[in-house]
């Protein structure tokens, strides 16, 4: 998936914007982050529960892993968008969509 397919494919879940985050793209909706989009190194990083992020990296260590850091233990998961099958990248990022709205529902 090209970087336009994939603004487009991000927009199209119900409610979601873009705005800039330092220097990517976040794809928000209710006005929190469910994926980044970093042109420069071509990948992704979407926000998903552990379990979540548990199962999605057992497919490929180099397509999808944690952010290595504290962010990766929250959730934060980094895709090689050059790497990953479509479909997989588009159940990731709905998979994140409705991770963050739910939990914006339940404040």
């Amino acid at each position: 998936m090209n970087i336009a397919q994939f603004r487009e494919m991000a927009l199209s879940f119900p409610d979601s914007e873009e705005h800039p985050h330092f220097d990517n793209a976040a794809f928000k909706v209710k006005k929190k982050i469910f994926v980044t989009l970093n042109e420069k190194h071509n990948r992704v990083c979407v926000k998903l529960t552990e379990i979540d992020q548990s199962a999605f990296c057992s497919y490929d260590a180099n397509v999808m892993y944690p952010v290595p850091n504290k962010w990766g233990k929250q959730g934060w998961t980094l895709i090689n968008l050059a790497t990953v099958p479509d479909e997989m990248l588009k159940d990731a990022v709905e998979t994140a969509y409705n991770t963050v709205k739910e939990n914006r529902k339940k404040k």
